[in-house]
Formats: C-alpha cells, structure tokens, sequence
C-alpha cells in the first residue's frame, strides 16, 4: 500500500459508516453503509433488503469513502477506494467480526435482525458480501488548526 499521512489500517479499524457508490440499472446512488476494513478490502453486507446487489450486478464499478470530522480539534480525514466490487456468499465469522465492530461483543445485546446472520442458515436469508479489494485507495489529512477561545477582554 501506498505511502499515507496516517494509519489507514488504525483509521478503518474504527466503527466508521462508509458512503458507497454505485450506478445501477436505476442510475448513481450513494447509501451509507457499515463495513469491515481486512487485509486490504472492504467487507459490506447486503442481501435482498436492499438494491445494491442489483446495482453492482449491472455495473460493479463502485466508489467508497470513510471520512471522520472532529471540530474541536481540527482533526479531517478520509480514505476514498475506487475499484470492482464482487459479490462472494456470506461467511459467520467474518460476519460476526464486522457487526461485533459497530454493536459490541456481547451477541446477547444486539437487535434480532443482525444475529440472524449469524446462527443457522445466514444464506437462507439472501445474505451476501459486497468484496472491494480497491484498484485505487487514497487517504487525506485535511486537518486544521483551531484557535483556542479568545479570553475575557482585559480592562
């Protein structure tokens, strides 16, 4: 990977929510989405709740970008992936690792409708991966510098 102004690998590590664009039979769309930064690809998880198996069954170019913005320190930062996505079968233990990411370890405390992934038959659901291992991946520091509070004016 490419030399980057930050850790990308700490960054995506973080429960961020990504934006994914795809172009599909109904034109562009941007959704956002939860996902799972490993060895150099995103993991997404979808199905057929949503339309983005279809849109990247007709087109599987897509474009991703995480980005983080803190305005009491200044901090900006994002990564932008470009590339073509795949649709392999879902797996458990990925798929436990990304949910257990954004909703913690405790299985016993997530909502029903992410722990059926995970026990029984998570296919028999339709659920799949969106794979984007990125032809392009850039990460930006747009950071600032932020002025601390001016104090009381002096008599």
């Amino acid at each position: 990977m490419a030399d980057h102004p930050f850790d990308v690998d700490v960054f995506l590590a973080r429960p961020l929510t990504a934006r994914l664009a795809t172009n599909g039979p109904t034109g562009p769309a941007v959704r956002p989405v939860w996902f799972l930064w490993e060895e150099g690809v995103f993991w997404i998880l979808t199905g057929p709740w949503a339309k983005l198996r279809q849109h990247v069954e007709a087109d599987p170019r897509v474009a991703l970008v995480v980005d983080d913005c803190d305005l009491a320190t200044g901090r900006v930062r994002q990564v932008m992936a470009r590339g073509r996505a795949e649709l392999p079968v879902f797996d458990v233990p990925r798929g436990r690792r990304k949910l257990s990411r954004y909703l913690g370890p405790d299985e016993s405390r997530w909502d029903p409708r992410f722990t059926g992934y995970l026990y029984g038959d998570p296919t028999g659901r339709g659920a799949i991966w969106l794979r984007l291992a990125p032809a392009t991946l850039t990460a930006k520091d747009l950071s600032y510098a932020v002025e601390p509070p001016a104090g009381p004016a002096s008599p």
